[in-house]
């Protein structure tokens, strides 16, 4: 695989929909638990699951322009290559703070950003989100949007 302008321009909408999907999941994980008084793992399941459909819609038509017209298969395969980068984040995150105990959300250690106190734990979530869109994009590009001979996309 060649690092071409085409793959880059994908890599930065990929980036700009996750980004987007960012907001859909928190808007209705406050939604859920704020308004309607869901509980915190069901509504973060489901504001997960909206916010991963989401991003397959315009991934699909945006970011990898997909014709395949099975959409079902494709939307699967999306999901599970989601469900394995939420996997990898929450590994990144407990790998970051297991590793550098002082990273620990509960250490109270960090930094001042603009007078705000940023813990390491955040650091470490923001390391995370890099290594999970890397994973997401190559793991989409190569497997759920690949060309096929066919050319379904």
């Amino acid at each position: 695989m060649r690092i071409t302008r085409e793959l880059i321009g994908k890599f930065i909408k990929f980036g700009a929909v996750g980004a987007s999907g960012m907001v859909v999941d928190y808007g209705f994980l406050v939604l859920f638990v704020q308004v309607c008084g869901w509980p915190g793992l069901l509504a973060n399941a489901l504001s997960f699951t909206l916010a991963a459909s989401w991003n397959y819609l315009l991934n699909r038509v945006w970011t990898f322009g997909s014709k395949d017209k099975r959409v079902g298969q494709e939307y699967a395969k999306f999901f599970a290559v989601s469900v394995i980068g939420l996997g990898i984040s929450t590994l990144t995150i407990w790998a970051i703070v297991k590793l550098l105990p002082s990273w620990s959300e509960h250490s109270g250690e960090g930094f001042a950003l603009f007078g705000v106190k940023v813990l390491w734990f955040y650091v470490a979530k923001a390391i995370s989100i890099a290594v999970t869109m890397i994973w997401n994009f190559f793991a989409n590009y190569l497997y759920t949007f690949r060309k096929t001979k066919k050319g379904a996309i």
